[in-house]
Formats: C-alpha cells, sequence, structure tokens
C-alpha cells in the first residue's frame, strides 16, 4: 500500500518554505503527497492583486514539486484568523484523516509564534493521533526550535525547493528566502548529522 504524507501549510508557501525539499524527495520517492493550505491570504495582497494571486502562485509551485493536482486541497480561512475557526479546521481534518488515512503528517513546530500556525499545529495534533507527527521549522516565527530528526536531501531535492518557492513572484521577502535557502537552512554543523543539506524537523508524535 503506498504511504500517504499530509503537508499542513497554515498559508500557501508555509509547506515549501518548511520543508520543500523533503516534499520533493518523497514525491520522487513515490509517495502519495498531499497539500493542504488552510488561507489564500487574500486580505495580506496588495490591492493591485487579485485575490486568488497566492492560491494560483501555489498552484503553480506544486506542479513544480510533481504533486498531482487533486493532491492539492484548499481552505480560504482569512488570514491571522484561524485561532478563531479552530473547530472547523478541526472537523475538517478529521474528514480527511477518515478519507486518506495518512501515516505521516508535518505541520508547524510546537513552538511556531504565528497565531495561524499555532491554531494548524494544535488541531493537527488532535486529528492526527494514529499518525506519525513532525514538525517543521521556520526559522523567523521559532523563538526556540530543537530538531530531533534530521531528513537527508540532496542537491537536487533543494533545488526543486527553491524552483517551487520562485513561482511566489507576489512575496516580496523572496530575495531574502532565495539566500537563505542557499545559506544556513540546509548546513548542518551538527556532529550527529553527516549530511551537508538537509530538512531539519522537530518529531511530535510517532
Amino acid at each position: 500500500m503506498n504511504e500517504t504524507i499530509f503537508i499542513l501549510a497554515p498559508h500557501t508557501d508555509d509547506g515549501e518554505l518548511g520543508c520543500g525539499a523533503t516534499m520533493a524527495k518523497l514525491v520522487a520517492e513515490g509517495k502519495n503527497v498531499f497539500y493542504i493550505a488552510f488561507s489564500i491570504c487574500s486580505a495580506s495582497l496588495p490591492k493591485h492583486l487579485a485575490p486568488d494571486t497566492l492560491k494560483n502562485e501555489c498552484i503553480a509551485a506544486v506542479q513544480t514539486l510533481d504533486i498531482p493536482g487533486n493532491n492539492l486541497i484548499f481552505f480560504d480561512f482569512e488570514v491571522r484568523q484561524l485561532l478563531f475557526r479552530r473547530q472547523e479546521i478541526l472537523e475538517e481534518l478529521i474528514k480527511l484523516n477518515k478519507q486518506y488515512e495518512p501515516t505521516t503528517v508535518l505541520l508547524p513546530a510546537q513552538h511556531d509564534i504565528h497565531q495561524d500556525h499555532q491554531a494548524v499545529y494544535a488541531e493537527g495534533m488532535r486529528a492526527f493521533r494514529n499518525a506519525d507527527l513532525l514538525g517543521y521549522e521556520l526559522p523567523w516565527n521559532n523563538n526556540r526550535f530543537q530538531p530531533n530528526y534530521f531528513e537527508n536531501i540532496s542537491e537536487d531535492n533543494l533545488q526543486v525547493k527553491i524552483k517551487a518557492l520562485s513561482k511566489y513572484k507576489s512575496q516580496k521577502d523572496m530575495v531574502l528566502i532565495q539566500k537563505y535557502l542557499k545559506t544556513e537552512q540546509h548546513i548542518c554543523t551538527c556532529r550527529k548529522a553527516r549530511y551537508q543539506k538537509m530538512d531539519r524537523v522537530q518529531v511530535l508524535l510517532c
């Protein structure tokens, strides 16, 4: 039976930023990867851009990762309001869990301070108790992050991640993101890890 993996992204681009290279690796290995975005962040876009700009950019990014279009799921919760919609989010996740029975779920890390990320983390932990849960890092949102698992990735995996992120042309800080991707996130100085490039994650429940 093909292994099913869920990527929970509070906003479009969070999944690619936090574990995009791992996503590319999992797809290449034949895993059945789903990308689930909870907000397309229309309210955060400049007025001259169409409300579905980030949704369309996410579709292009996911295509770059070779995730099938049917495995891309959008919800349209308002950005920065997910904490007030926690019960609805939980109910949607429970439905998805029953329908697809994922074996592994990647979601924002435990100490991510963004309010929307906290909501997805909390309800993901509740909904997927029978799956392996891994928390991905967004460094600018984490005052502390203690990775205890390192996913070895190839240069090809990393380049696919960067290419996917390049589809988000509406994001003003893409230059900073590209610089970050090419440097510290994928260079490990930890003696316990022997990989030059990796995605760092936090095991939450296995």
